[in-house]
């Protein structure tokens, strides 16, 4: 339980700059494959917890677009969504991971697209979670 802690820790500070650092930057969401909020910045929990789950949907929509293509392995790498308002972007962040990101109409959306990268490169090791076994919270068993 420290450990998932300090991780949780870490990866605040390192959202808060990705935040921060990008104009117009509304919500950072760290989550699961399976669409559980692993950290968040600038959202409310109620917030960031049904943007996780409305992201393990994407993700899902988007692999099973990508496997259509010839020589594509099915894997999600990024999304991006334009609507009146803003963007949204969903970027795997590791093994069983995504970084999801709520961003304002002006946003640049190539700073945007580098900073979640250089993130995902920071960080990997934190975001990647493993799959969960039959018995842990969540889990029937």
């Amino acid at each position: 339980m420290i450990q998932q802690q300090s991780n949780q820790t870490n990866m605040d500070w390192m959202l808060k700059d990705l935040a921060e650092g990008v104009p117009q930057t509304r919500n950072v969401v760290v989550l699961s494959a399976d669409g559980l909020r692993m950290a968040q910045y600038g959202a409310d929990t109620d917030t960031a917890d049904r943007l996780a789950a409305a992201c393990a949907g994407l993700q899902s929509l988007a692999g099973a677009v990508a496997s259509e293509l010839p020589h594509s392995d099915g894997q999600m790498r990024l999304v991006v969504i334009e609507m009146n308002g803003g963007f949204f972007y969903l970027m795997a962040a590791g093994a069983g991971a995504f970084l999801a990101v709520l961003a304002g109409d002006g946003v640049d959306a190539g700073l945007m697209g580098q900073r979640m990268r250089d993130l995902v490169l920071r960080i990997g090791e934190h975001l990647s979670t493993p799959p969960r076994q039959a018995g842990q919270a969540g889990q029937a068993t």
